[in-house]
C-alpha cells in the first residue's frame, strides 16, 4: 500500500518507556497530524515497555487470567487501551512499534495497512533467519512461524490517523504470557526470535532493521531522530524514573 510514495517516515528509538508515556507520545504526535501542524511528520516510534498486560477494545478483563498476587510477584501491571484486538503482553526483550501515520491523503484501507505491517515484520524476521508469514484470518492477525505466533498487531484510527501498532518477541520472557489469553490464544502459542534461533539479538539492532523494512514496504524515505530532537527527553526521563506502567487515564475507542 502506498501511503505517500517518496514521502518521509521519521523513526525514533526510545529504549524502555512506561506504557502510559508511550500512549501520551502517540497522542501528542497524532494531534499534530490532525491539526496539520507545520512540524508534523509521520513517525514510527520503536521501544520496549516494562512488564504490562494491555486489554484492547475487543475484550474485557476476563482475558487476564492471573490473580493479583501473581501479577504483583511478576511485577506486571494491567492497562486498558483503545487499540483493536484482545489482551496482550508487553515487556523487556519485546520490540514494540507505534506508527503514527496520516492515512487521509491516500488510500483509506485498514486491511491493507494491517497487511503491510505484517509484511514489515516478515521482512524484519527474515533478516534474523526466521521464516514467518502474516495471518490471513481475522483471528490470526499477526505474524506466525508455523503454529507459533511471534508478533501481535493491534491498531487504532482516529480520523484516519493511526496509533498503536505491533509487538515483536525478540528475547521476551515467554513465561509472562501465562497470565492472559494472548489475543485469545493460550500462552504456549507464543514464541520469539531467541527461542527459534537460539541466539539473543540486541533489541536496538532489530529496531534498526524494522525501521528499514518499514520504509521499504511503505515506500518512504527514512530519517532517524533522537528523542531529544522531538522534545521527548524530559518526559521520558520522568517515565523511566517512575517506571509507571499504568496509563494516565482509561481511554475509550476514538472516532
Amino acid at each position: 500500500m502506498e501511503l505517500g510514495k517518496g514521502a518521509t517516515i521519521r523513526s525514533v528509538y526510545l529504549g524502555r518507556v512506561s506504557y502510559g508515556a508511550g500512549v501520551e507520545l502517540q497522542h501528542r504526535l497524532r494531534q499534530q497530524l490532525l491539526d496539520r501542524a507545520p512540524d508534523a511528520l509521520d513517525t514510527l516510534l520503536l521501544l520496549e515497555h516494562p512488564p504490562t498486560y494491555t486489554v484492547g477494545r475487543n475484550c474485557d478483563r476476563s482475558d487476564v487470567l492471573a490473580q493479583p498476587d501473581w501479577l504483583r510477584q511478576r511485577g506486571i501491571a494491567v492497562a486498558e487501551c483503545d487499540r483493536g484486538g484482545r489482551a496482550t503482553y508487553h515487556g523487556p526483550g519485546q520490540l514494540v512499534g507505534y506508527p503514527v501515520i496520516d492515512l487521509r491523503a491516500n488510500r483509506r484501507n485498514v486491511r491493507g495497512y494491517v497487511r503491510d505491517l505484517q509484511e514489515v515484520l516478515v521482512r524484519t524476521l527474515a533478516a534474523f533467519d526466521v521464516a514467518a508469514v502474516g495471518g490471513e484470518e481475522r483471528e490470526r492477525i499477526g505474524v506466525w512461524v508455523g503454529r507459533r505466533k511471534i508478533a501481535s498487531i493491534g491498531i487504532h484510527l482516529r480520523r484516519w490517523v493511526t496509533t498503536h501498532g505491533f509487538a515483536l518477541n525478540v528475547c521476551t520472557d515467554l513465561d509472562d504470557f501465562a497470565g492472559i489469553l494472548s489475543c485469545g490464544f493460550d500462552a504456549g502459542v507464543m514464541t520469539s526470535i531467541e527461542e527459534l534461533t537460539g541466539r539473543r539479538r540486541d533489541l536496538e539492532d532489530v529496531a534498526a532493521c524494522c525501521a528499514e523494512s518499514f520504509a521499504q514496504v511503505f515506500e518512504r524515505r527514512l530519517v532517524s531522530a533522537e528523542p531529544t530532537e522531538m522534545g521527548f527527553g524530559p518526559a521520558l526521563r520522568a517515565a523511566r524514573i517512575r517506571n509507571d506502567t499504568r496509563p494516565l487515564e482509561s481511554r475509550s475507542p476514538g472516532s
